[in-house]
């Protein structure tokens, strides 16, 4: 019975790009900047690495707790919420404090990188976060530093 599951779930994250399709067609009207194929995969890698590390804000709360206190990190929201109001405040949260966002296809890729069995609405990645551990903050690094950089050249494209 669990070899049957964790099959299940390897295919439904690895996927095909129809699936991949499907989850951008499903994102929210407010989805913007979505990252492509080649940036989501590496923002999920530096969110499973940083929760290893224990450097993830996962959820809503957590997210607007840190944004409110000036915590400086990467925001990563999930396209594919429904209602949407749960999320449309965060955004402008992000671009009220000036730290970077990008919206990612689905909830569920988003909730198996940090390391929860719930699909998780959005995720921040403090590099440092609450413990001090140099050695797992230098083990993502340098993928942390990759996306922030490209999330805020995505945010800066966009004209309001």
């Amino acid at each position: 019975m669990g070899k049957e599951k964790k099959e299940k779930k390897v295919k439904q994250v690895a996927g095909s790009d129809n699936e991949e399709e499907t989850r951008v067609l499903e994102a929210s009207p407010i989805a913007h900047p979505m990252a492509e194929k080649k940036l989501t995969k590496k923002l999920l890698k530096t969110v499973k690495k940083a929760a290893k590390a224990k450097h993830v804000k996962r959820g809503v709360k957590e997210v607007v707790k840190g944004l409110r206190k000036g915590e400086k990190g990467l925001v990563i929201i999930a396209g594919d919420i429904s209602p949407i109001d749960v999320i449309t405040h965060v955004p402008v949260m992000c671009e009220d404090e000036q730290v970077p966002y990008v919206f990612v296809p689905s909830k569920e890729d988003l909730g198996t990188a940090g390391s929860t069995k719930r699909p998780t609405s959005c995720v921040m990645v403090v590099l440092g976060g609450k413990k001090q551990d140099k050695k797992a903050a230098e083990d993502y690094k340098e993928l942390y530093e990759e996306c922030f950089k490209e999330a805020k050249q995505m945010d800066e494209k966009l004209t309001y």
